[in-house]
């Protein structure tokens, strides 16, 4: 079966209810706006009739398109700029959820009609990874044809325009969280959910620390699960919004804030240490899942950690005091 017909077939299937609430690619049209690229026919016909054994041009040689330029990139950048969107929003939700404690979980709680259903939580995180990877694939697909049709790398290109924009759906930073949360729920030696969680998995003991997932196909993807600033596992950890992972004190580090006043102190100017973006402290993410999988995990390790973090923080907190009682003396 092809690939049209699949997502199709994905589309329509038995969660067609959860995908009506949500974005996707419009694939047939976008094959339709390729099919149907006047200046691709002019070009491929003018080839034709300049072929001495009279036989048909299979692909297109130019490698530029006004039309599919303006219709095909467009429409793509939308459509995934959505998908990113409402990926970020459901797991945003589906994690706060499953995250939250005392009364918060207790009003969380009956705001879901007063259902304590970590089946459906799972379910519905299975759902939210087929609906990212199955428009991540789309995405990929197209771009794909978009380059054969017009023997270009402007389809390779716009996938690094996406990383750019921080829309690239695999590197999504809730994509961690969603394999932390099912990682989790599935337990160390395999529990009642470990059915759910076989798209990831996850070493902690490696010299380099990574979570797979495995995606159809049999495509692997791995994400780095070590600080870039003090090169150990991340604590306490923090995906600024250009999707580098860090720990909470190295981040703050770097931004010079202090840990007790949090990443969102950050000024704009500050950059990620590592991509020297400017500007990607203010929508950075609490990986609260991931935090929860170390410390179940690597138990000694998040011990030691914690320490060492609760002894920098009050050391901090006793400088910033010590500087606002001589300030307000008069010292």
């Amino acid at each position: 079966m092809k690939f049209g017909e699949t997502f199709m077939e994905y589309l329509h299937g038995e969660h067609e209810w959860f995908l009506d609430k949500c974005s996707h690619v419009e694939y047939k049209r976008l094959k339709k706006v390729l099919k149907s690229c006047r200046s691709c026919k002019d070009c491929c016909n003018n080839e034709q009739d300049h072929e001495e054994n009279g036989t048909l041009s299979q692909t297109c040689q130019c490698q530029s398109c006004p039309l599919c330029d303006q219709m095909f990139f467009s429409e793509l950048m939308k459509e995934a700029s959505e998908i990113a969107g409402c990926f970020s929003s459901r797991v945003r939700h589906l994690l706060h959820l499953h995250a939250a404690t005392g009364m918060q979980r207790y009003v969380l709680r009956i705001q879901r009609c007063f259902k304590n259903d970590q089946q459906g939580m799972v379910q519905e995180g299975r759902m939210m990874i087929d609906y990212v990877t199955m428009n991540a694939t789309a995405i990929r697909k197209i771009l794909k044809k978009y380059d054969k049709v017009h023997s270009s790398v402007n389809g390779k290109n716009f996938k690094s325009k996406l990383r750019a924009e921080h829309i690239e759906l695999l590197q999504s930073p809730w994509l961690i969280e969603l394999g932390g949360f099912y990682l989790n729920f599935s337990g160390l030696d395999g529990g009642e959910y470990s059915e759910f969680s076989g798209h990831f998995s996850c070493d902690l003991n490696a010299t380099r620390p990574v979570m797979s997932l495995m995606l159809p196909s049999s495509i692997k993807l791995e994400y780095d699960l070590t600080c870039a600033i003090c090169l150990e596992t991340v604590f306490n950890p923090y995906a600024l919004s250009c999707g580098h992972l860090f720990c909470k004190l190295c981040a703050c580090s770097a931004a010079s804030v202090m840990i007790l006043e949090g990443l969102k102190a950050a000024s704009p100017d500050s950059k990620c240490p590592v991509c020297r973006e400017v500007g990607v402290y203010a929508d950075s993410v609490h990986m609260l899942e991931l935090d929860l999988l170390l410390k179940r995990r690597c138990k000694d390790y998040w011990k030691e950690r914690l320490n060492a973090e609760r002894a920098k923080t009050v050391k901090q907190s006793k400088k910033y005091w010590d500087l606002q009682t001589k300030y307000v003396i008069g010292y």
